[in-house]
């Protein structure tokens, strides 16, 4: 697996699966990467760069763990670009990486050519998530056999009563099999330390942030999961409407990790995103760098498509 080092010497791994255009990939959690694969097949379109976060998979640990808060991973993406000798890249963030991702944006928005935010998490921007929202959504799911449990344990820990997230599970996927629960065991965060630090005061700069994606020239996807507890298709949209190109998806049936839901319709919604035109206000890169990574041209012409209402 190749590694670089992070400005502080940390050495980081990154793995790359498929063909095409890269496509640079920042997980959730934090949590080893491998639970991504290779986004349900995604590869096939895209050249995925899947980055571990420090702390998590083969990324060696930081010897100062709150160099792990959200903000200060940004370094990180932007020495794996320069690692990687690209002018700009096309990003995607998943869950709590989606912060990662929005920040990366909102500080280097040059460098950025497509954003992909999936089932994101929303503490960059601000957007709070209220109890009653996830318990109306949870509520589409009272037909499921796990439901009655399910909803107990989220009604406890809405109330501030205690409860125990690992009985709301299945409201994360959009089918509770065999599948979702190996998948949910192998996206859970493995050092409760680097989770901590993720989320640390001054992890996020809400207003700052705002404004800056409120002049990103880039095209966005937003993608939300139709029965996601932890990203409300309601908060996505919010989400959206930061943005001036953003296009925003709601996938039926999908839960969290949409790509384990339906993997054909994800990825069809994604790589369509990713090669469609872009806005002609979008920014050029600072410089331009010769790189085997080095995405081809983008279209100049497009129109921007609005955040859509659910």
């Amino acid at each position: 697996m190749p590694t670089f080092s992070a400005p502080d010497g940390t050495r980081l791994a990154y793995r790359v699966t498929g063909d095409g255009d890269p496509l640079v990939c920042v997980p959730g959690g934090p949590a080893d990467s491998a639970y991504l694969g290779d986004l349900g097949g995604l590869s096939a379109h895209r050249r995925l760069i899947v980055l571990d976060l420090r702390g998590t998979g083969r990324s060696a640990s930081a010897e100062d763990v709150s160099s792990c808060r959200c903000d200060r991973l940004v370094d990180d993406v932007e020495a794996l670009r320069v690692h990687l000798g690209l002018p700009r890249i096309d990003l995607l963030g998943h869950s709590a990486g989606a912060n990662i991702a929005t920040q990366y944006a909102a500080r280097h928005p040059a460098r950025v050519g497509r954003l992909v935010l999936v089932t994101p998490g929303t503490r960059a921007v601000g957007i709070e998530i209220t109890g009653e929202t996830r318990r109306e959504l949870a509520r589409l799911r009272q037909g499921e056999p796990w439901f009655p449990e399910a909803f107990a344990a989220l009604e406890a820990i809405t109330e501030g009563r205690g409860g125990d997230w690992e009985a709301v599970a299945p409201f994360f996927h959009g089918r509770w099999d065999a599948a979702a629960r190996e998948h949910h065991a192998r996206s859970r965060p493995a050092d409760e330390e680097v989770v901590a630090a993720f989320g640390s005061e001054g992890a996020f700069t809400p207003s700052a942030t705002r404004a800056a994606l409120a002049a990103l020239g880039s095209p966005v996807l937003l993608l939300a999961g139709e029965f996601d507890l932890n990203s409300p298709p309601r908060s996505v949209a919010e989400y959206a409407a930061l943005f001036p190109h953003a296009a925003y998806v709601v996938q039926p049936g999908a839960g969290h990790s949409p790509w384990l839901d339906d993997a054909e319709r994800f990825g069809a919604e994604v790589s369509a995103f990713l090669d469609g035109p872009a806005p002609a206000s979008a920014s050029a890169p600072e410089s331009e760098s010769e790189s085997e990574f080095a995405p081809a041209p983008a279209p100049t012409s497009a129109s921007a498509s609005e955040p859509s209402a659910r």
